[in-house]
């Protein structure tokens, strides 16, 4: 069993949830972008919420299915065909030989995942299935082992965490919150307010590694030389010029840039969803807060 990239995508890839424990040694750790919409797709199809995914960009690879599987798309709704018929998001999707799925538009979301009930055959490196720094390319053939154990339709998930969970990635509303890094410090009275207070989007310069932020430019009180420290998905690091940049999945282990504060892990999938166009604050808010709101959400997929 296999599917094959006929059309190349933009930065489309295989993920889990990342290779831990080896940033000290300069290894990045990788992982989905939107670790929740893949942990949806999983749980839809009765998987371990991380079993791999295929993570898709826009424009997005067009894949071949050499044989039967069954799927289930989440995350960013791209409007996927399948034979040039709309397929829905959110749900377990039978596709058999020679089908060919493709998407359309990006009309909600930047990052979209394929889970599949079977098993990829890619060999694991460090713990992880993650692609480290490589992409689909045109004619590659990702092998998937036989269903195993098998798809059981009877046993639905609940929908209300199904719209919980997109309710949650798509709420553009509220702030993504965040947690004073060491040098908030710092800023400037003026730039903590002007952080906190004014909108930013996310500029083109964004990719698997990091999001440049628009908006707002920000000061320190007294220019600073930081010596290089660790640094992890969600860090948000004042460059040069006074704009920032958040850290996302393919992040390097080591910065030198002001870090001045972190993405809450319960708000990275909303942040990694956000579109160019959309704006956003942030909030600060208190460590405890962080821990327990991730507890909460991680706590409704393991039963």
């Amino acid at each position: 069993m296999s599917i094959r990239i006929i059309k190349k995508g933009i930065a489309d890839s295989l993920q889990d949830h990342g290779r831990y424990g080896y940033q000290h040694l300069g290894i990045q750790p990788n992982g989905c972008m939107d670790y929740l919409s893949a942990w949806l797709g999983n749980a839809i199809l009765q998987n371990e919420i991380y079993h791999p995914v295929i993570e898709l960009h826009f424009p997005s690879a067009q894949i071949q299915f050499t044989s039967k599987h069954t799927i289930c798309i989440t995350g960013a709704n791209f409007v996927p065909v399948l034979n040039e018929k709309s397929i829905a998001l959110h749900t377990p999707i039978q596709v058999n030989e020679m089908d060919t799925l493709s998407m359309l538009q990006p009309i909600e979301g930047r990052t979209c995942y394929i889970a599949f009930k079977g098993n990829f055959e890619n060999p694991l490196w460090l713990n992880s299935h993650s692609y480290h720094g490589n992409r689909f390319e045109k004619d590659d053939v990702i092998l998937i082992t036989d269903e195993s154990p098998l798809f059981n339709s009877s046993a639905q998930i609940n929908p209300m965490l199904i719209d919980k969970v997109h309710d949650f990635l798509f709420n553009h509303q509220d702030p993504i919150r965040i947690l004073p890094g060491p040098a908030w410090q710092d800023l400037t009275a003026d730039a903590i307010q002007k952080l906190l207070n004014t909108p930013f989007t996310i500029s083109a310069q964004a990719n698997r590694m990091g999001f440049q932020l628009s908006g707002a430019t920000l000061s320190l009180t007294t220019p600073n030389n930081y010596l290089s420290s660790a640094v992890t998905r969600g860090t948000i690091q004042l460059l040069p010029n006074g704009e920032m940049i958040v850290l996302m999945a393919d992040h390097q282990t080591i910065g030198g840039y002001a870090n001045l504060a972190q993405i809450i892990l319960v708000d990275l999938p909303r942040f990694a969803q956000l579109k160019t166009a959309h704006l956003f604050k942030f909030s600060l808010t208190k460590p405890a807060t962080a821990q327990n709101l991730y507890q909460e959400m991680y706590a409704q997929f393991k039963h």
